[in-house]
Formats: structure tokens, sequence, C-alpha cells
């Protein structure tokens, strides 16, 4: 099976260019096996801050009306990529 790539669509007028980074280090870090990598990719839209597995939209901030915790992102990444991974203290609600 072909590891998924994931997708970080931010923003950059709005400034969260640094913020998707932060995310696609996090994610690389904990799914290093997973996952084909991340790319980022500046929206011409203002506003847009979307996560994606695949075609597969996990996130998207003007629906959920806020930013994924990394906590939270890295449990819908798992879901989608591997469900049995044991995150650590990520797994903690």
């Amino acid at each position: 099976m072909e590891k998924p790539l994931i997708s970080i669509t931010y923003c950059p007028k709005c400034g969260w260019m640094l913020r998707s980074a932060y995310m696609a280090q996090e994610i690389l870090t904990t799914f290093v096996d997973e996952v084909k990598g991340v790319v980022l990719m500046p929206s011409e839209t203002s506003g847009v801050f979307t996560v994606l597995v695949g075609e597969k939209i996990i996130f998207d901030r003007k629906e959920m009306q806020r930013f994924p915790e990394i906590k939270e992102l890295k449990q819908l990444i798992r879901d989608e990529v591997n469900p049995s991974k044991h995150l650590g203290h990520s797994d903690i609600k």
C-alpha cells in the first residue's frame, strides 16, 4: 500500500506559514514510517487552513472555527494512516 501524502493548505497573508511548518515537522517526526511526506501549500484565498490525508480533508479551520491542537491533529492523522499506532502522551485525552 502506498503511503499517503499529507497536505497543509494555509493562508500566507494571515501569517500562518510558521504554524503550518511546525505542524508539518510534528507530523513528519511522529509518522516517519506511515506517510510519504508533508506538502505546504499557500492558498490564494484568505483564511484557509486545511489538512488532508491523501484526498480526504481531516481538518478545515473554517468548518471548525479554530485551529487544531497538535495532539488532536496527530490523532486525526493516526486514525487515517495507522489506527493501531500508539501516540504516547498524545493519546491521553
